[in-house]
């Protein structure tokens, strides 16, 4: 009998035993399945940030020739152009990516041209910094939110532009200039003027086509997987309007800069109140644009949702169809205004300046 006993509690303590060391195999699997994902994640973060360090790399490659392309077009205008007449508001421009205040092959040569045409005009081509590298880098990794207010500021305390004044934005300053007049309304801007800036953001690399390259369609998904970090969005500035319409929602809760200016979180009144108070708004779309996917953003379109094939125009969006921004009213009232230039990226001749925009200047 004694023998039995011996023999049933050696028994429950070898399966005590087994089911220990079971349990223990189990935390040690899981253990290490934990351990594999935070690897794997860590592999797919690196690989996002080499991705989006890639992609800089090349949208720098590429924006470096803009300001010749611009300068191209403009170098007529600064050297025989027609002089306007006197009296006309400030003009404030900001310039685009990989762009400066200053350089006088773009920006420099925009506002000489502007000067030349309209005599006595005061131009102020915004520096973001204190130095024209600055300006430039920041151009790439300053929080836009921070631009915005810094500009603001700028604005408020500059006594030329009290009376009100006329905005230019060059490719993203036309995003950022619109985020000015939505949030800024003091000194009160009266036209906006967007030249090609990405009004519903992008979703594609410069020169590499999502919709006809399978290369490229792969890159911009994975860069969906890195873009709405909290390290991406604080520090990149075209991952804050990097616009994923595979996955809206994760968009719209992540994106720092343009779901918040296009009224696609929470509904700000002001917001709305202060974009209907210009006189007119001005987009102009590139139709060669190799730089910005898809083109359409430029006239405030973008992709369908849900998808990254068929685009949509403003007035078939539901941004336009709520009237969520002013848009719509804005449109009524004959103060939405869209241009087309067939040239790429910024690319314009002095005779379509001088037809097109000039009398929004004045």
């Amino acid at each position: 009998m004694i023998m039995i006993i011996i023999t049933i509690m050696i028994i429950i303590m070898i399966i005590i035993i087994i089911i220990i060391i079971m349990i223990i195999i189990i935390i040690i699997i899981i253990i290490m399945i934990i351990i594999t994902i935070i690897i794997i994640i860590t592999i797919i973060i690196i690989i996002t940030i080499i991705i989006i360090t890639i992609t800089i790399i090349i949208i720098i490659s590429k924006v470096n020739i803009q300001p010749l392309l611009l300068a191209s077009c403009l170098f007529f205008a600064v050297f025989g152009s027609v002089r306007g007449a006197n009296g006309t508001v400030p003009l404030v421009l900001w310039h685009g990516m990989g762009d400066s205040c200053c350089n006088p092959l773009s920006m420099g040569a925009v506002k000489k041209m502007v000067e030349i045409k309209i005599p006595g005009i005061y131009v102020l081509s915004l520096e973001i910094g204190k130095t024209v590298v600055e300006d430039t880098e920041n151009g790439f990794f300053m929080n836009v939110n921070d631009q915005v207010s810094l500009v603001c500021d700028t604005l408020a305390r500059d006594p030329q532009l009290k009376e009100g004044y006329n905005a230019m934005g060059f490719s993203q300053g036309g995003q950022f200039l619109r985020a000015v007049a939505q949030r800024c309304p003091s000194p009160p801007m009266r036209n906006l003027i967007s030249i090609g800036g990405q009004h519903q953001g992008v979703y594609g690399l410069p020169n590499c086509p999502g919709q006809s390259s399978h290369i490229c369609d792969w890159i911009r998904k994975m860069l969906n997987s890195g873009a709405y970090t909290g390290l991406v969005q604080n520090h990149l500035v075209q991952a804050q309007y990097w616009h994923d319409p595979l996955n809206e929602e994760l968009y719209r809760n992540h994106s720092l800069f343009l779901a918040d200016i296009n009224q696609e979180r929470v509904l700000n009144e002001s917001y709305k109140k202060n974009l209907q108070a210009l006189r007119s708004f001005v987009m102009v779309k590139f139709l060669r644009d190799s730089m910005v996917e898809p083109i359409d953003s430029e006239w405030f379109g973008f992709y369908k949702p849900g998808q990254a094939k068929e685009t949509e125009t403003l007035q078939e969006s539901v941004l336009y169809k709520e009237d969520r921004l002013g848009l719509q009213a804005l449109d009524k009232a004959g103060k939405l205004v869209f241009l087309s230039s067939d040239g790429d990226h910024l690319q314009f001749t002095d005779a379509w300046f001088n037809a097109n925009i000039l009398p929004y200047l004045h």
